[in-house]
């Protein structure tokens, strides 16, 4: 997921959502009021959804993890923030944290739809059935994919979660629905010919495009790409681009 500068709004935290809940259930962590690279060709406003199940060791919204803190904005302030944007944005990122841990999410983007914007995801992927559900309330999605399926489960913690992300990788692919994977990189995660391997099987499954986003940390491993080897990764693929931090 990007990260962005967050507006928030103090409020009280709510109760614990329940299966199947309105949009005023959603729990937000913040807001970001514009953006122009979060939603390919469009401006568009992003919302930061409270809570994630994995603990990926570079995440860069740490403070989003927890699914019992507290909301900082309240779905009527969203309402608000967005008719007043009507005719000035064209649609609204879900992002997080993931936003489908949250049984809100499918009414909140009904809510949003409805209003007249179009509609993006950032997941990364751990919950297959309900991205599949998700997918008609969708104009584009952008798919995180860790790391090849044995390094998955050590960057993110959870046990199994390599295959749940192919298995939404699949449902995306079917749907038709526009979308970008990405994965976040350095070579202290995995090394150059593993990226290489994950290349080649994203290219066997039908990824058409694909990024590959610098991971800076903190004493980490300098990129240790070359110029040739990131020309042979942008061949694999109809769109390719390389993010670097």
């Amino acid at each position: 997921m990007l990260n962005n500068a967050v507006l928030t709004e103090t409020r009280p935290a709510p109760g614990r959502e329940s299966s199947g809940a309105g949009a005023e259930h959603l729990r937000i962590g913040g807001l970001t009021p514009l953006t122009s690279i979060d939603f390919p060709g469009r401006l568009a406003a992003v919302l930061f959804c409270q809570g994630c199940p994995w603990r990926c060791t570079y995440c860069h919204n740490p403070e989003l993890l927890d699914a019992n803190a507290a909301a900082t904005m309240s779905w009527a302030h969203v309402q608000d923030f967005l008719n007043r944007r009507r005719g000035l944005l064209d649609g609204v990122v879900f992002s997080g944290g993931e936003p489908t841990l949250q049984a809100a999410l499918p009414a909140a983007l009904a809510a949003v739809r409805s209003l007249g914007f179009e509609t993006a995801l950032h997941t990364g992927g751990m919950y297959p059935q309900r991205l599949a559900k998700l997918l008609p309330l969708l104009d584009w999605v952008g798919l995180d994919i860790k790391a090849p399926l044995h390094r998955h489960d050590a960057i993110t913690g959870a046990p199994g979660s390599g295959s749940k992300v192919r298995e939404s990788l699949g449902h995306l692919l079917d749907s038709g629905v526009a979308h970008e994977c990405r994965t976040t990189w350095h070579p202290g995660l995995f090394d150059v010919a593993e990226l290489l391997a994950l290349a080649d099987e994203l290219c066997a499954l039908g990824v058409r495009r694909w990024a590959l986003q610098e991971c800076r940390t903190s004493g980490g491993a300098p990129w240790a790409l070359t110029s040739g080897q990131t020309e042979s990764l942008s061949a694999r693929f109809a769109y390719f681009t390389l993010r670097r931090a």
